[in-house]
């Protein structure tokens, strides 16, 4: 089945990144990662942006109200759940400059996980952490190189993740008390199609995958089938999240790295589509 967007907003990011729907937001925020800033999609449809320091690497609900930002070396906590809320440091969690954050996400017992990489994409030099209640982070999965994705099946006992260039999605079992084990391939991607980035997954345990330099998202049903393509105007898709008052609409976002803006103006746009399934409320953190 091939799924057809439409733009939701203009080239309004460098790099947008990991969107997510909170109903107590209002609705959609996103990151321009690389440029440091938390954007708001507004109900008329205009874009709000704050800076949260030099990188904005992913976004998400906290329990207690407010939000948690990834920034380069740091978590940081909104105690409010405007956008414009102060941000306070958990602290810098490593000296190197040459490693910073890149993807997340939640687990269903509220835990924030956060991947890393090089900047220079060193093979290995990044690594998929939790964070501890005292927001310490601590390493789960060592030796990735572009950590991505990561979501949970809707019954929690399985994780979904994505260290790009393997070319694969893993699947991990998943226990409150054990954390993440038993990690082995779900799908791979062919080469040609692109490399799998950020992921979520549906109410029906589906999981799409945004294909980095393939200009699609995939479905994959719970067995790994591919069932379904979205096709969008740009090569570099990101990430995907559901939105919307019944969770029934995809969003996608995109980046404008390394491409010509002459050749593909709407790199860095949002885009939406029906999928004809719905999504699952965003996993929230305890922080």
């Amino acid at each position: 089945m091939s799924i057809a967007v439409e733009p939701v907003t203009g080239p309004v990011a460098e790099h947008a990144e990991g969107p997510v729907w909170c109903a107590r937001w209002g609705g959609l925020r996103w990151v321009d990662m690389l440029a440091g800033d938390v954007l708001h999609l507004d109900a008329d449809g205009s874009v709000r942006r704050r800076h949260a320091g030099r990188v904005a690497a992913v976004v998400r609900p906290r329990t207690a109200g407010g939000y948690v930002v990834a920034g380069e070396r740091e978590l940081l906590l909104a105690d409010a759940d405007d956008l414009d809320a102060p941000l306070r440091s958990l602290g810098e969690q490593w000296g190197d400059p040459g490693i910073r954050m890149n993807d997340g996400g939640c687990d269903p017992d509220g835990r924030f996980y956060i991947g890393t990489m090089a900047y220079d994409e060193t093979p290995g030099a990044g690594d998929l952490y939790v964070a501890e209640p005292d927001g310490t982070l601590r390493v789960v999965v060592p030796g990735v190189t572009i950590s991505n994705g990561f979501d949970f099946s809707p019954d929690g006992t399985l994780a979904y993740y994505a260290d790009t260039p393997t070319g694969r999605v893993d699947v991990f079992d998943y226990e409150p008390g054990r954390g993440l084990w038993e990690r082995r391939p779900f799908v791979s991607v062919d080469r040609e199609r692109g490399a799998p980035d950020g992921l979520t997954v549906d109410a029906e345990g589906g999981v799409w995958v945004a294909l980095w330099g393939g200009g699609a998202v995939h479905r994959y049903s719970p067995d790994g089938t591919l069932d379904a393509v979205v096709e969008l105007p740009v090569v570099n898709v990101t990430a995907v999240t559901f939105g919307g008052d019944g969770l029934d609409r995809l969003f996608v976002t995109s980046s404008a790295r390394g491409v010509d803006r002459a050749e593909q103006p709407a790199a860095g746009s949002v885009f939406t589509a029906d999928p004809g399934v719905t999504g699952r409320p965003v996993l929230q953190t305890t922080l």
